[in-house]
């Protein structure tokens, strides 16, 4: 059960921010319209580059378990203010879904940040370097 454990950490980081990867990289082809909606919301559309920086380097980073904590935080504030200005209007079901998933998502990342990368993340690496270079007796 040890060795299962350990594969769960990654593949759990990459399902938490596969999502924003793939829409931060989806924001650059459709750069004109998510700035539309951004002005309707009333956010500046000037932020919308950090806002795709964000997503695919952040992603990025949880992905590979580097500064994990960091961008747990990042994204825990991110879902938190996305639900709240993006996706608010509850007389619409599908936002009212949105709102729930960004909320989801949000104590997804409280969990990332309370127990770290795990196994197989560069954090762990840097903190346990023997860790990756010979494995436990019990994990053979």
């Amino acid at each position: 059960m040890r060795n299962l454990e350990r594969y769960i950490s990654p593949l759990s980081r990459v399902l938490i921010v596969n999502i924003f990867l793939i829409d931060g990289i989806n924001k650059i082809f459709i750069y004109e319209n998510v700035e539309e909606w951004m002005f309707f919301k009333g956010v500046p559309e000037a932020s919308l580059p950090f806002v795709i920086a964000f997503e695919i380097i952040g992603a990025l980073a949880i992905m590979v378990g580097w500064r994990t904590k960091l961008f747990s935080v990042l994204f825990f504030l991110f879902c938190i203010l996305t639900a709240i200005i993006f996706h608010s209007d509850f007389s619409n079901s599908v936002e009212r879904i949105s709102f729930m998933k960004n909320i989801s998502m949000a104590g997804g990342f409280i969990f990332l940040f309370l127990y770290g990368g795990g196994s197989f993340s560069l954090d762990d690496y840097v903190h346990n370097p023997q860790d990756l270079e010979q494995p436990a007796q019990d994990q053979l």
